[in-house]
């Protein structure tokens, strides 16, 4: 196919969808289980150490539990100057920050609270964190200061 012919989808949004990750519940449930022994491990008396074993286990369950109840979200970034938008709402003031294959989002919606996604590989595959990456590199382009030369 010539290069003429070819079409270009560099104007179009990054569309995918959200779920919490199976890989991020299961190593919170694994540290919910490991956290009292680890604490049993320790040099702490026996005394305190029943209580806080029972603790650790109990948030770190809470918080397994609450991350796999999460509802899943829909994201759409347009490449431009566009408003991002999760689920239908704008995100103001976007953040993306790569960890190796991780992807932190972090944003403030239209009712100015903070809210933060983490994209596991098992969520965001390969491709899908490329196609961000392109269109964050895009949205950082078109907010830039405009360079004047000479």
């Amino acid at each position: 196919m010539s290069k003429s012919r070819r079409s270009s989808n560099v104007s179009a949004p990054c569309r995918f969808d959200w779920r919490p990750s199976r890989r991020l519940t299961a190593a919170l449930c694994a540290l919910a289980l490991l956290a009292p022994l680890s604490l049993f491990a320790s040099d702490l008396p026996l005394a305190l150490a029943w209580p806080c074993a029972l603790l650790a286990a109990g948030c770190g369950g809470v918080e397994a539990r609450r991350h796999a109840a999460q509802p899943p979200r829909t994201l759409c970034i347009p490449a431009g100057a566009g408003e991002a938008r999760c689920d239908g709402a704008r995100m103001d003031a976007l953040c993306v920050r790569w960890r190796g294959p991780l992807v932190f989002l972090h944003w403030r919606g239209s009712d100015g609270r903070l809210h933060r996604l983490a994209f596991w590989p098992d969520t965001l595959d390969a491709a899908g964190r490329r196609e961000l990456r392109l269109a964050m590199q895009r949205r950082e382009a078109a907010v830039g200061a405009a360079s004047v030369a000479g």
